[in-house]
């Protein structure tokens, strides 16, 4: 048996984590829903993936990052050229972005802002679930999850029998190992590591192997999208990308950033394809600590700021639309005159998107995963039920 501790560590440059309730469970006839979850590590800068047309603002202070090219939505906003899969769904009424918009967080620190964007707080490391966990206890939510990825995250944490790894390179563990291991933990009583290795024993083969194409976001979203298209099978993932920290050579229509969007095109376009009808039941959207400043620095990047967008795609969306309250870019209208400023809680976004996947009240989320806060309730602005 060639299955070490390291086999199961190592990960690419992208993780996907898949939970979520066995829907056999469910009524019959009730449609399957699913949501998934893009976390982009690092600060997303919005005004990149989602630019403000024609504001001499931004282009007095970003003059080496300006987009040359860019995908229109409206008269006001348009894309960036390597989210051009948003850009075709966009025309079907299968994407909307939000924009101006963050969680409450307002330091500068990634640690401190990853960990409120997961738990859904206000203060850093006060909370030890995540509001997506919280959300799908609250809904029972609850089943035989899958989780491509060590550690289970923070987002996820709050709800039982989730189950976490990375793909292995190399043989696995044979059923004989596995079944043995199982019935020992058993007679002596290890009732939480028997669960475990039942578990285990349930991974589909497709899933604990690398494969031909390795852990790369391609080959995560096709083998994501073949498990939540079974009727029984998870319905949330989560995917975790990082890498949006452009301080230095953050690049326009290419570059690092450009690099990176990118990826988020090519997650929802493998799930788009893979998903097949599934798509039409099916909301995915973005997840991100923070923007980037309005200024580029010295090394032709942006650093730490406040308001950025959130991108959404998929068949539970009311419409193609970009839903902001738009601050604008004057010095004035700057957050501390340096940032895009937030005018939506972005909590609201995710507890209206949680309501509708989870087929729930949003009022019920709202004491249940965000302590009774005033979060506006998004649900028929931005989805359908």
């Amino acid at each position: 048996m060639n299955c070490t501790r390291r086999n199961f560590l190592i990960g690419g440059s992208a993780s996907v984590f898949l939970t979520g309730i066995n829907f056999s469970s469910k009524a019959l006839g009730q449609n399957k829903k699913n949501l998934i979850v893009i976390s982009l590590r690092g600060g997303m800068d919005g005004l990149t993936a989602v630019p403000v047309i024609g504001d001499k603002n931004l282009k007095k202070k970003r003059k080496k990052l300006i987009l040359e090219e860019t995908l229109k939505l409206n008269s006001d906003f348009a894309l960036h050229p390597k989210l051009h899969t948003f850009h075709d769904l966009w025309k079907n009424d299968q994407a909307t972005f939000v924009h101006a918009t963050s969680i409450p967080y307002t330091g500068r620190s990634h640690f401190d802002g990853q960990n409120l964007m997961e738990s859904g707080g206000k203060i850093p490391y006060k909370e030890k679930t995540g509001w997506l966990g919280r959300g799908m206890m609250a809904t029972n939510q609850i089943g035989e999850g899958l989780a491509l990825t060590l550690p289970l995250p923070l987002l996820l944490r709050g709800v039982p029998l989730n189950d976490n790894y990375y793909p292995a390179k190399g043989s696995l563990p044979s059923k004989t190992v596995l079944e043995t291991l199982s019935s020992s933990y058993k007679e002596n009583g290890e009732i939480n590591l028997q669960m475990i290795m039942d578990i285990i024993q349930k991974r589909p083969l497709s899933m604990m192997l690398a494969g031909k194409g390795g852990r790369n976001h391609r080959s995560l979203a096709k083998e994501t999208a073949k498990l939540l298209n079974l009727n029984n099978g998870p319905s949330v993932a989560v995917f975790d990308l990082d890498g949006f920290d452009t301080h230095a050579a953050q690049g326009s229509n290419y570059g690092r950033h450009a690099d990176h969007l990118k990826e988020i095109n090519d997650i929802v376009e493998e799930l788009r394809k893979n998903l097949g009808d599934s798509f039409n039941h099916t909301l995915i959207l973005t997840l991100t600590e923070f923007g980037r400043t309005i200024k580029q620095n010295g090394g032709n990047g942006t650093e730490h700021g406040w308001g950025s967008a959130i991108l959404m795609a998929g068949g539970l969306l009311k419409k193609a639309q970009v839903h902001t309250d738009w601050p604008g870019l004057k010095n004035k209208d700057l957050f501390e005159g340096r940032d895009l400023r937030s005018t939506l809680d972005s909590r609201a976004v995710y507890l209206s998107a949680m309501a509708v996947c989870f087929n729930t009240d949003p009022e019920k989320l709202r004491r249940n995963v965000f302590w009774k806060e005033q979060l506006p309730d998004l649900t028929s602005t931005l989805f359908t039920s």
